[in-house]
């Protein structure tokens, strides 16, 4: 299996079913718009449906759903910025209960745009030092 081989290292440090729902969709779109950019967006954004990016890998959401402005759009709407694999829909209790876990400093004095933020810049810095070990 192709998606297998191309699996991006966050979805290889996370559950099996984050694994199988990237692997799978990945599988299928290759088979529809063939190998690339547009079979691993199409991955990710089945990945985000249920899933979210925490740190290094991913977790199940508490809710299933559209994680962020982007993913509720049409694909024929003009695209916008996502959130990185940050459910931005989640309540901000929750963002505050991630960026407790991912020690972001200030948490406390954020909205919720700030926390989206400073989640995904965390997230991306525990990739980088995944990727480096």
């Amino acid at each position: 299996m192709p998606a297998r081989e191309d699996m991006p290292s966050t979805v290889r440090r996370s559950p099996q079913k984050a694994q199988d729902t990237w692997a799978e969709t990945h599988d299928s779109a290759v088979g529809t718009y063939g190998e690339g950019e547009r079979s691993h967006r199409t991955a990710f954004a089945a990945l985000k449906h249920s899933f979210e990016k925490v740190g290094d890998h991913w977790e199940p959401k508490e809710r299933k759903g559209p994680s962020d402005e982007q993913a509720e759009r049409s694909y024929r709407e003009q695209p916008t910025r996502t959130a990185g694999g940050v459910d931005a829909n989640a309540s901000k209790e929750h963002l505050m209960e991630v960026a407790r876990r991912l020690d972001i400093a200030g948490r406390s004095s954020m909205n919720k745009a700030e926390l989206v933020k400073a989640i995904e810049k965390a997230n991306n810095r525990s990739t980088a030092k995944a990727r480096q070990r």
